[in-house]
């Protein structure tokens, strides 16, 4: 990877989303939690959540990951509150195909992750890209669960 490559992967925006993840305070009473971890790299997001409805009400989350990885927990967490499980697996999946097949950038309510287009072709990042969206899923499963 040259510096060039480097600096337009690691844009000034991307570095920013990274040093403004929300909801980093811990969850007094979670109802459903999640750890996902990247094999690759190592990263890892921990998800805590709450649901009112089948909708998340209370979040937080813990990500020790890569700036592309953390931009991506910004970008999920602006917008977290209200969702539902069925809306979480379509932004993953949009997310999954904006990055793996050159597809479009997710549709609202997830709007922001066009900044992270140029990491399509750093398949080593797309798991830390995904984690936030994979421990958020789960933690609504394990939440689903324990109801």
């Amino acid at each position: 990877m040259s510096d060039t490559d480097l600096i337009k992967l690691y844009s000034k925006q991307i570095l920013s989303l990274a040093a403004s993840i929300p909801h980093q305070a811990p969850l007094d009473a979670p109802q459903g939690e999640a750890k996902v971890r990247s094999p690759l790299c190592g990263s890892t997001v921990t998800a805590s959540v709450s649901l009112d409805d089948d909708r998340i009400s209370g979040f937080s989350q813990n990500v020790k990951a890569c700036a592309l990885g953390q931009a991506s927990a910004s970008i999920l967490g602006k917008v977290i509150i209200g969702l539902d499980r069925p809306t979480l697996e379509r932004g993953r999946t949009e997310l999954t195909a904006m990055l793996k097949d050159a597809g479009p950038v997710p549709s609202s309510p997830f709007d922001g992750y066009e900044v992270l287009q140029p990491a399509r072709e750093f398949k080593n990042r797309h798991a830390s890209i995904l984690l936030g969206f994979d421990a958020t899923i789960e933690a609504f499963d394990d939440a689903k669960a324990k109801a």
